[in-house]
């Protein structure tokens, strides 16, 4: 077998471990990417483990490919939903990250928004002034860097089924640099105006690197 044959045969199976791991993922028997794609592997007896972004890639085909149109029909309703929640925690800064942003949901996603704010409690009465179903709060430990943290995570439960996850962090993190461990690109997400300008533009526009 020459070089080219064994490159191609190897690229083939990367690609099979990542469709398993990626089709894991979509029907929910796994969460975690790294389980995800170790199981894959065990499953098609392999070695091969392809990397975050090939999973990522499947599972966005997979989503295109199961759910068509209506896939693109709750992207803009989830972001809609995404910019009502915002608009109503402006004082705190939101952003809008996560596979909402990317444009790459599927049908087990839900809205992830970050704000910052020196009292989480005055983000719960934010909400909870405007009515929003608060479904649950909790505190969940960071470890980054030697250091350890506490986040207060809140899920919010919408009229549409969709749920989103508000993560508060501390305002001295406002300006912190962070990378995705999926596509290894800085995690910009989109700030109001900025959702604004997309549904009014594109609304089904994609936020993933080349």
């Amino acid at each position: 077998m020459g070089p080219s044959r064994a490159s191609s045969d190897s690229q083939t199976l990367r690609r099979m471990v990542a469709r398993e791991a990626a089709f894991l993922i979509y029907t929910s028997q796994e969460k975690e990417y790294k389980q995800a794609k170790i199981r894959a592997a065990e499953t098609l007896g392999v070695r091969i483990l392809p990397s975050n972004r090939e999973i990522a890639e499947e599972l966005d085909a997979i989503a295109t490919e199961l759910e068509g149109r209506e896939r693109l029909k709750r992207l803009v309703r989830m972001r809609r939903e995404a910019l009502e929640i915002m608009r109503c925690l402006k004082a705190f800064k939101p952003r809008l990250i996560g596979s909402v942003w990317r444009g790459t949901i599927h049908k087990n996603s839900d809205i992830d928004i970050i704000v910052y704010s020196a009292s989480p409690e005055a983000v719960l009465q934010r909400l909870r002034r405007k009515h929003f179903t608060i479904s649950e709060v909790k505190e969940v430990q960071v470890h980054k860097g030697g250091n350890k943290r506490s986040l207060l995570h809140i899920f919010v439960s919408l009229p549409s089924g969709d749920k989103a996850e508000i993560v508060v962090r501390g305002v001295e993190e406002e300006n912190t640099i962070e990378r995705c461990e999926i596509y290894g690109d800085i995690i910009k997400g989109l700030n109001i105006n900025q959702l604004e300008n997309i549904l009014q533009r594109d609304p089904y526009m994609k936020f993933v690197p080349e």
